[in-house]
């Protein structure tokens, strides 16, 4: 099986942590978004990562992507069959990968991305419009996370993995979630992120971003 994509994507990184946590083998092809491999372009239509292949299936989008998995390799279950939990993990998955994503990635795009890839100045008017809309998604999360430190089933599931991907973008730019202001979410962030799933990949990424 085979990823194509970069951590640096909060989705392709939700997908690796996902399958990290599951121990599948898979090979990953780094491919920066837009590339014309030819084999990811099969993969992915329109140049979206992550894409993925498993023989002669191909298929993109991380959401796509870990229902596969999460259906050829059921156990351990990250995606409960329990209806409301189920619903729950979708519903933070959907949070994280949109909402956190729609503001925390107008700041990683203006101060990261475009100025340091794309050689274009960023708009910083933007990653400021980002960082705003952060706050109230910060409040949301320090009033609902439980004491177990898992979004769903006092256990580790997807939720957890899309709603902690994108704050590695964020501390990419140089912010990071105040203890003091959000003691719960602090500490949820430090133990998800500091899982063998997560540290690794988020260390080659600082290593690679001071380099």
């Amino acid at each position: 099986m085979i990823v194509y994509g970069v951590p640096l994507s909060p989705f392709v990184r939700k997908t690796l942590a996902y399958i990290a946590e599951k121990a599948i083998k898979v090979d990953v092809v780094p491919v920066g978004l837009g590339s014309q491999d030819p084999a990811f372009r099969e993969a992915s239509p329109f140049g979206k990562i992550p894409g993925f292949r498993d023989g002669d299936f191909a298929i993109s989008d991380s959401t796509a992507i870990i229902a596969y998995l999460e259906a050829k390799y059921p156990e351990p279950a990250l995606i409960p069959a329990e209806p409301k939990s189920r619903a729950r993990v979708i519903w933070y998955e959907e949070f994280g990968d949109t909402i956190l994503v729609g503001a925390a990635g107008k700041i990683f795009f203006n101060r990261i991305v475009s100025p340091r890839f794309l050689r274009k100045p960023g708009d910083e008017a933007l990653a400021a419009q980002g960082e705003a809309e952060m706050g109230p998604l910060l409040a949301y999360l320090e009033g609902i996370i439980p004491a177990s430190g898992f979004l769903v089933d006092d256990r580790l599931t997807l939720a957890d993995l899309a709603v902690s991907s994108p704050f590695v973008n964020l501390s990419h730019c140089g912010i990071e979630v105040s203890a003091a202001d959000h003691p719960k979410l602090a500490a949820y962030l430090a133990g998800i992120l500091g899982r063998p799933s997560f540290a690794p990949m988020v260390a080659q990424e600082r290593a690679m971003l001071a380099g």
